[in-house]
């Protein structure tokens, strides 16, 4: 309720009242005068872009929920999430059920984007708004039957898994790619030894789809490494290439990839000889085969990108810039310019990359972005370092506000973090190793920022 005014007394003269109104308007008008390049300072420690007047967004409050994923069938055991992703109406968890033996088989999950109130939403496991039900996985390898899918991805609202068994006589991972089929069941596309392992091998990590098909990105004894596909039934290993793979310039490491309007994205980064910290890199290709390098610098700082994702036809990379994460942006704006940071004469990478803002303060080093998901007005990071776990919010890359995470989670070797956005919706994986997997959904009302 509103206060009232106190009378003002009797006994000061009309000329007073008059001169006391004056100031009090010159004040609001000096109040009012103050520079709009000043920046309050980020909510949680958030931070603009360099040089940036663009405010922080206001902290989202997200109502952050407990989903329960029901056992797939078969024997009893503990499930062991990985990740998670989101497309054409569609949620996807990935990973696997470990018995008490410890013996594993993988499994994956999918629900409904909007499952909404009914009463067979409301009575299936994970709560209102979701209907998870166990996919049908079929394996075709022994090694298959007893993969653990690591990373997922996602096109026309169906998915597709990368996962892996260690084995043999050396205890090398023996990955395989999974696809869905129109029936819904998750089938094993097995592969020749050589095209995910072999004497070259060194990782194989994160998978996207897009409208070309799919790509998978990873990392070979030459250096960055790309796998392509164009329906998920074989992928192609391309390394060892012009720009992707190591030369001269410095040592390439591939560490996320997305779709982009025109193509594909990869993010990573080169070290230079001479340089111990790198430099952020980005390789766009508009077919998953031919690949063009892009590295990044801002200030001399060294650095590195670990996650892309695109929000609308705007690409947000986040990774590390000297002692803290921030991030790298591409504007769909920019498309069609020439010159600068990242410029390319061709292909999607045309537009220029800007450095975004800062996740918070320096971390030293020791923070990692364990993810990076698009949600209605922005994109959501989530990151893990030594001293704890954050969450941060962005409407464009620039400014970032920090988000309250439903638990505290510190860095450990065993423990994977995963998140995923759809509308206003965000889904957060956690997985502790020995502790028990726990998965959770907000919403951010109204599209934060």
């Amino acid at each position: 309720m509103p206060r009232h005014r106190p009378r003002l007394a009797s006994g000061p003269s009309r000329a007073l009242r008059v001169l006391l109104g004056v100031a009090a308007g010159l004040a609001v008008l000096l109040a009012g005068c103050r520079s709009p390049e000043r920046v309050a300072p980020a909510p949680g420690g958030g931070t603009p872009a360099p040089g940036s007047s663009a405010p922080v967004p206001e902290p989202p409050r997200p109502d952050w929920r407990a989903l329960t994923l029901p056992t797939p069938p078969g024997a009893p055991g503990r499930l062991l999430l990985r990740d998670a992703a989101a497309c054409g109406g569609r949620w996807f968890v990935v990973g696997a059920v470990v018995d008490a033996a410890g013996v594993t088989r993988p499994a994956a999950w999918s629900s409904p984007v909007s499952a909404g109130s009914s009463p067979a939403a409301s009575a299936a496991p994970g709560g209102v708004g979701f209907a998870w039900s166990p996919l049908r996985l079929a394996s075709r390898t022994a090694y298959g039957a007893e993969n653990v899918l690591t990373a997922a991805g996602c096109r026309g609202g169906r998915l597709a898994a990368v996962g892996a068994k260690s084995g043999g006589v050396h205890g090398n991972p023996r990955v395989s790619t999974w696809r869905q089929l129109a029936d819904g069941s998750v089938v094993e596309v097995p592969a020749e030894f050589e095209v995910f392992g072999g004497p070259d091998a060194v990782n194989v990590g994160r998978i996207a789809g897009g409208p070309a098909g799919w790509v998978v990105a990873g990392n070979r004894g030459t250096g960055a490494a790309a796998w392509s596909s164009a329906d998920g039934r074989e992928f192609r290993l391309v390394s060892g290439v012009p720009e992707l793979a190591s030369d001269a310039a410095g040592r390439t490491w591939a560490a996320d990839v997305t779709a982009a309007a025109s193509g594909w994205v990869l993010v990573g980064s080169v070290r230079a000889p001479g340089r111990p910290g790198g430099d952020p890199a980005v390789w766009v290709s508009p077919d998953g085969v031919d690949w063009r390098r892009l590295v990044l610098t801002a200030g001399g700082a060294a650095g590195d990108l670990q996650r892309v994702v695109r929000a609308g036809e705007r690409l947000v990379a986040v990774g590390r810039r000297g002692d803290a994460l921030a991030a790298w942006v591409r504007d769909a704006a920019a498309g069609g310019q020439s010159g600068g940071v990242g410029s390319a004469p061709a292909g999607p990478g045309v537009a220029q990359w800007r450095p975004g803002g800062a996740l918070g303060p320096a971390t030293g080093g020791s923070g990692q972005v364990a993810g990076l998901a698009a949600v209605d007005g922005g994109v959501v990071a989530v990151v893990v370092a030594a001293a704890g776990s954050s969450a941060w919010f962005s409407a464009d890359g620039g400014g970032w506000a920090s988000v309250p995470l439903p638990v505290a989670l510190a860095s450990a070797p065993d423990r994977s973090v995963a998140v995923a956005g759809a509308g206003d919706r965000l889904l957060l994986l956690v997985d502790g190793g020995a502790e028990e997997a726990r998965l959770w959904s907000a919403r951010l009302p109204g599209g934060p920022g």
